[in-house]
């Protein structure tokens, strides 16, 4: 189904919830990326058994998507001197969650207990800071089906599939603060900032 192999439909297959998903998706180490940006493929994913978030979404998606749900995402910005994050969100009883990879303790697993897009998003935000404690996120896509790009083949691609990230930065984004609002923003707590430095993965290359 949907050009996968049958070892690599039967790895998703047995991940049928989206708390397994996610559980998965952990398991993999992150991706640093510093000798060369990447978005791969699910099928790339699997093979380097490592990613970074939208990596990370774009598999969660697609596992969602043999579950018979749409595979959606969802594009979170910040301020230009911190990173977006990228989503794979889902609905259960009318709720929705989220699945995400991140390397650090927080902006993770979102239980199915928000009740629109936006709801889900704002319970990101307090986390949603730098090691100054700056908190830095500003707006959200609504959710992006990624079957609109069953024409490049996004799920089983043995190339970047860099036109996804692309058309994140072009879709409509959603203000979530004004700038009264940002100038009143207080900086995460001390304890905050060192919690927010604990990481699941370490780099044991050397940066470039």
């Amino acid at each position: 189904m949907f050009g996968l192999t049958e070892k690599e439909e039967s790895i998703l297959r047995k991940l049928n919830n989206p708390r397994k998903i996610q559980d998965f998706i952990n398991k993999m180490s992150a991706n640093f990326d510093y000798d060369k940006d990447t978005c791969m493929s699910p099928r790339l994913v699997l093979r380097e058994w490592k990613c970074h978030c939208i990596e990370g979404a774009l598999l969660a998606a697609l596992a969602l998507r043999l579950q018979g749900r749409k595979p959606l995402i969802v594009d979170l910005t910040a301020t230009d001197d911190d990173d977006d994050h990228v989503i794979a969100v889902f609905k259960e009883n009318g709720c929705w969650g989220a699945i995400t990879k991140t390397n650090h303790g927080v902006l993770r697993y979102r239980e199915p207990v928000y009740r629109n897009i936006r709801e889900l998003v704002m319970s990101f935000f307090h986390e949603y800071f730098d090691n100054k404690g700056k908190k830095n996120l500003r707006s959200y896509s609504a959710p992006v089906n990624l079957s609109r790009f069953d024409k490049i083949n996004w799920m089983t691609a043995e190339e970047d599939v860099w036109d996804i990230p692309n058309y994140l930065f072009k879709v409509k984004h959603y203000k979530i603060l004004n700038k009264k609002q940002i100038r009143n923003l207080r900086k995460a707590d001390e304890i905050e900032i060192e919690i927010g430095k604990v990481t699941e993965y370490k780099y044991k290359g050397k940066k470039k």
